[in-house]
Parts: C-alpha cells; structure tokens; sequence
C-alpha cells in the first residue's frame, strides 16, 4: 500500500469538500459514453460564489473542464471494471502506462480523472479518493508528481522520468543551462535554495528566491516553468509552520529536485540520447497505452509550451 503520513488531517481534500459543496456539487444524470459529470454550479449569488470557486480552484491548484459556467468532473461508472479504485491500483497504472495527468485533458482518456468514479473526489477518504491519493503518491515517492502537462499537475513514473527529463530538458542539467545562458533570471533565483536544501514549502522557497512583495514577481508561473523543464516537482503537500514551528492554516506545496526523489545518475540516465528520439519513444509508448487518444493531442498534452 502506498505510505501516507498519518500525523497530518486531510485539510486541503476536506476544505475542497465543503466549498465545493457550498458550490452545489452534487451528481447529475448525465452521461455519454458511459462517462458520468459532477456539476459544481455557482447558485445564483455572484459575488460571494465567485470568491468560493476562487478558493475551490485554490485548494486543486488545477483547472477542470468547465462548460456553461459550471465545473465538470468526468469519470467511470463504480461497476466499471477499468475503473481505479485505490492509491495502489493508481501507481500500478502509472507504472505501466509512464505519464497520467490529474485532470482531463484534449487526449481522450488520458487521465486519472476518466479512471476513476466522479463520486470519489473530495471526499476526504484516503482511500478512495483520488485526490488524497495524490499526496500519498507525492509523500512515497512511487511517482514524480507536478504540473508537467500544458502547466497542469500530472504523474510520471520513475522508469519513465529520465527520457521525459532528457526530452524537456534538452539534455542540459540546471547547472548546465545558467553555464550556458540558457536560463531565465528568475529561474536561476528560484533554483538557488535548492543547493542548501532538498525540500522547501512554497512561501519559504518564494521568500529564499526573492518573490513578492518589493522583490520578483510571478512565483507561481516560475515554479510552473521549471516543473514543466523538469527542474521541480512536488514533493509533498503541508501546512505552514508559525513562530513556534506549529502547523497552521491549508496545505501548501513542498517542492523539490527530482534529482533528490530519483538520484542524479537516474535522472541524467538518458542524457546520451537525443532529446528528440526520447519524445518519439515516449509518444510512440503513449500512443500503444491510450489508442483512443488522437495522436496529435498526446503530442500537445507532451509538448513543452
């Protein structure tokens, strides 16, 4: 089973519940192709529902299908037998298949949403919902976890993860890229911290690099930007620390190398192949694992924006 830190409640999945009730979620009728929708709705009061969804999307850190106005969250019927139904039967699928992302994205059915039971999200049972399955997946290690996909959280396995950090990286190491020119100031700014710690929460990585307030602005897009190259990941999610070092207040991302998850050696493995025969090979897998996808969309979803 995977390792979940039992010392923490289930904050951020228990807050998600309630604003996303607050919001009306509830499960709908609707269903094509045997896919069910959740409908998360604005109830008619504008000003006080936009700030819930504000905060809704805030607890995610991710952006679902939105249609009309209203979120939409898709996924299998609870007979179906391809549906997932545990944080290990996740990793098994990831293991097997290289690259999930969170959320449903242009390629069809590559996701852990379209896997598993729309019912399951937000509920605060680690096990069976998938969200908390996404910190328990993060905390072990059994996966890289991060916003690698158009900007938006995913998984890759640690088989797969040094052809993906070869292709997004093109063959440069972060040491390698600020040798050569090659990386933003504030990429380097954000990297810094990194050389005198393994794991730093999001507010105390933002302070260390210099964002915020009188110092460099977008903290969120810059830590995006070196997820996306591969350079970070999400390691884990925890609330903040006080004065006192007393946990207060709603998860925040715990970020980190995958250099300091997987090893330097493991991560750098696939360096001596060219960066573009490492993309065909990963799309040529990905295109064996999800047939009913459009090739051209697993390619989107892969590219490096």
């Amino acid at each position: 089973m995977v390792p979940r830190d039992k010392s923490r409640t289930c904050a951020a999945a228990l807050i998600a519940m309630k604003v996303a009730r607050s919001l009306g979620a509830a499960p709908v009728g609707r269903r094509s192709c045997r896919v069910r929708a959740v409908r998360f709705s604005r109830c008619g009061r504008r000003k006080i529902d936009i700030f819930r969804a504000k905060e809704y999307n805030k607890v995610r850190g991710e952006i679902m299908a939105k249609e009309n106005g209203e979120w939409i969250l898709y996924g299998k019927e609870r007979n179906d037998p391809a549906r997932i139904g545990s944080a290990d039967e996740l990793v098994a699928l990831i293991d097997r298949v290289g690259f999930l992302p969170l959320f449903k994205n242009r390629a069809a059915g590559f996701s852990v949403e379209e896997f598993t039971s729309a019912e399951d999200w937000w509920t605060g049972d680690e096990k069976s919902d998938p969200w908390e399955w996404r910190i328990a997946i993060a905390q072990s290690g059994a996966a890289a976890y991060g916003k690698f996909f158009e900007g938006k959280a995913g998984f890759v396995s640690a088989a797969w993860f040094p052809r993906f950090a070869n292709f997004r990286r093109d063959g440069y190491d972060f040491d390698s890229l600020a040798d050569e020119g090659k990386a933003r100031n504030r990429w380097k700014k954000l990297m810094q911290p990194f050389t005198q710690a393994e794991r730093l929460r999001s507010y105390e990585l933002k302070a260390l690099a210099g964002f915020g307030k009188g110092g460099e602005a977008n903290f969120e897009g810059t830590a995006t930007d070196l997820q996306m190259r591969t350079y970070l990941i999400a390691r884990d999610f925890r609330r903040r620390l006080n004065a006192k070092g007393m946990e207060y207040g709603w998860p925040v991302t715990v970020y980190a190398t995958p250099e300091s998850l997987f090893g330097y050696r493991a991560v750098s493995s696939a360096y001596a192949e060219e960066p573009s025969a490492s993309r065909e090979a990963i799309l040529a897998h990905l295109r064996a694992c999800f047939p009913q996808a459009n090739g051209e969309d697993l390619a989107a979803v892969l590219a490096l924006r």
